[in-house]
């Protein structure tokens, strides 16, 4: 799984990167984390505010800073499509 945190390398965003990589490890998903911060790549996946994930090239959530609780369903979600 490619995971993408796109932002301008804020501590929001930087926060963010820490909690996917520590609930993708406790959901033992195999995962590549990349943090994303140019400003070009954010807008060509249409994201208009940050910080966001991106996962396997979906958006899956822009703008906020989800709980781990909320990490864990979209991870979830996205391991099981």
């Amino acid at each position: 799984m490619k995971i993408e945190i796109l932002g301008s390398g804020c501590k929001k965003c930087t926060n963010l990167a820490a909690d996917v990589a520590l609930v993708a490890k406790r959901l033992s998903i195999s995962f590549e984390l990349e943090k994303v911060t140019s400003m070009e790549q954010i807008l060509d996946y249409g994201v208009m505010s940050t910080p966001a994930i991106v996962v396997d090239g979906v958006v899956m959530t822009a703008g906020n800073v989800p709980s781990q609780t909320e990490i864990e369903q979209l991870l979830n979600q996205a391991s099981s499509s």
